[in-house]
């Protein structure tokens, strides 16, 4: 076992936690890293070893509601050494501190045992739908120029996470008055949507041709809740198919914690692993 003291992350510190990204094939850009450190300066934590960053973890709050932890990364030559069950602690015992609520993640199956030693249980399970560059979708869409709808993305979500919004809707977004929005982001192995949040799946069908139009020469990644049939059923509609499954897991952050008002059937796309 390691000795090993757990640090903040900075900005000089992207190329490396690419590099760990990279090793893991995920899908995360620079950009992403930016964002996740603008979101937490304190909350994303890395270990270093022999002189070099081995490994990483962040922890992003959306209000006292609800924390997310991601991007649990430990490059392969040091795993199994506890960097990753370090960080985890670390990171609990932050969120702990801030006293926010619910603490959830997205694990892999590798991943369960390690959350599950520190209490946290399975929600649910979540889908990456793909969709191979191709045609464009000859869907016609309505969805026009975003427009926030903080009260619609509360409910969905579960807790106030227009920060985040405010930094992706910048990227790319659009809205269906009253229904709903979406958005994308580049990745680096493929375009991602998501966020999408709509109040039908008539409306998630027609911001995700939206999207389908504009990235056709482009694969596509779709991380979908699996109880959420009808996302499952427009991605298979519009041309993907299932790739990983995740499981959705979470912990309380405080002793007896309210239940977190969310309501999944209006989530037709998450905003990726790293941040729910």
């Amino acid at each position: 076992m390691l000795s090993f003291d757990v640090r903040l992350l900075t900005h000089s510190d992207i190329p490396a936690c690419m590099h760990l990204k990279d090793a893991a094939g995920w899908n995360q850009t620079e950009a992403d890293w930016r964002n996740l450190l603008a979101l937490a300066p304190d909350g994303c934590f890395g270990i270093d070893c022999d002189g070099e960053l081995r490994a990483t973890t962040t922890a992003v709050c959306f209000g006292r509601e609800l924390a997310w932890i991601g991007m649990v990364l430990t490059q392969r030559e040091y795993q199994r050494r506890g960097l990753a069950r370090g960080l985890m602690k670390h990171a609990i015992q932050y969120l702990r501190n801030r006293s926010v609520a619910w603490i959830k993640l997205d694990a892999t199956e590798l991943g369960v045992p390690l959350y599950e030693r520190f209490g946290f249980l399975e929600k649910g399970r979540i889908e990456r739908w793909i969709r191979p560059m191709g045609a464009a979708s000859s869907i016609r869409s309505s969805a026009g120029r975003y427009a926030p709808d903080a009260d619609l993305d509360r409910e969905a979500f579960g807790a106030d996470r227009s920060p985040l919004l405010n930094i992706l809707s910048g990227i790319e977004s659009a809205s269906i008055a009253g229904m709903g929005f979406a958005m994308g982001r580049p990745g680096s192995l493929a375009t991602y949507f998501g966020p999408c949040v709509a109040r039908s799946a008539s409306a998630a069908r027609d911001l995700a041709a939206w999207f389908l139009h504009r990235h056709a020469q482009r694969e596509i990644y779709w991380d979908i809740l699996a109880a959420n049939t009808d996302a499952v059923e427009i991605a298979r509609e519009l041309g993907f198919e299932r790739g990983r499954e995740l499981v959705r897991m979470a912990l309380a952050g405080v002793k007896d914690p309210s239940p977190l008002r969310n309501h999944d059937a209006l989530v037709f796309a998450t905003a990726g692993f790293e941040f729910g």
